[in-house]
């Protein structure tokens, strides 16, 4: 490591604050990848922000047909949520299967979401939700939110603060996971609210998560296991790796997208 200035302020604003004053600062959240990276000397900040301290940034409510989670929160509370099981037990099953216990009880939503990693799963329920990202500034809806691998639409300077999740009648995610790092090679979100579907996959694309719509296509005609039969996502511009080629990856899609139908359904 070498030399830098550690910051730790009470609230989002003292955050924000510092962040426009120091420069070349990051933020630090869990520090699952900012910290290895510092480590690796693949980054070199000046000053760290950490945002363990900001209470304004914890948290779990609902407010009307929406539950809203401080972007601090971490991925254990959402999983052990009595309000989010009740309400999207889609994403408490989903935060449940990030990682290792460790990583829950560290990793936050809001640092997941931000760092945007390929094969991360938070992105999939963010995209398949229509979930709205809040920032210091202004407020994101997950569409524009993601721009590429480890890319997003946050400006220098911003900071996020919370994420709202609409609630949604029927929700769930399924996953493929690396059995060493436990990220998704292939994951899978879907979710039902009204005549709309979303279906978002994660660990697959070689932009980043992305929707399915030929997959849509079929659940608004049944939300069912079965509307799926056949339906073969295609190869082209999916990532491939040591893990596995595009043709693999390709029908993990399809197969962890029945299976998340089927939990969703109870089928």
């Amino acid at each position: 490591m070498y030399a830098f200035t550690y910051h730790r302020p009470a609230t989002a604003r003292q955050a924000a604050g510092l962040l426009a004053k120091k420069e070349d600062a990051k933020i630090l959240a869990g520090g699952h990848t900012l910290l290895p990276t510092m480590k690796q000397r693949l980054a070199s900040p000046s000053a760290l922000i950490d945002l363990g301290a900001c209470a304004d940034l914890k948290g779990i409510v609902r407010k009307g047909r929406n539950v809203v989670i401080g972007a601090m929160t971490t991925h254990a509370e959402v999983a052990e949520s009595a309000i989010v099981q009740e309400a999207i037990p889609g994403l408490a099953w989903l935060a449940s299967h990030i990682g290792d216990p460790h990583v829950r009880h560290r990793g936050t939503i809001g640092g997941s979401v931000a760092n945007n990693d390929p094969a991360a799963d938070y992105p999939a329920a963010l995209l398949a939700l229509d979930a709205t990202i809040v920032t210091n500034t202004r407020k994101l809806g997950a569409e524009e939110f993601f721009t590429g691998l480890y890319e997003t639409a946050l400006e220098e300077g911003e900071i996020i603060t919370r994420i709202s999740f609409p609630i949604v009648s029927k929700a769930s995610y399924a996953k493929f996971r690396n059995p060493a790092s436990r990220y998704a090679l292939v994951g899978v979100f879907v979710a039902k609210r009204g005549s709309d579907v979303r279906v978002a996959v994660t660990g697959a694309g070689e932009s980043g998560v992305f929707r399915w719509p030929e997959a849509e296509a079929a659940l608004k005609a049944r939300f069912a296991p079965k509307s799926l039969d056949g339906l073969k996502a295609t190869a082209k511009g999916i990532n491939g790796d040591m893990h596995a080629d595009p043709e693999y990856r390709a029908h993990l899609i399809g197969v962890m997208a029945k299976e998340a139908v089927a939990r969703a359904t109870g089928k």
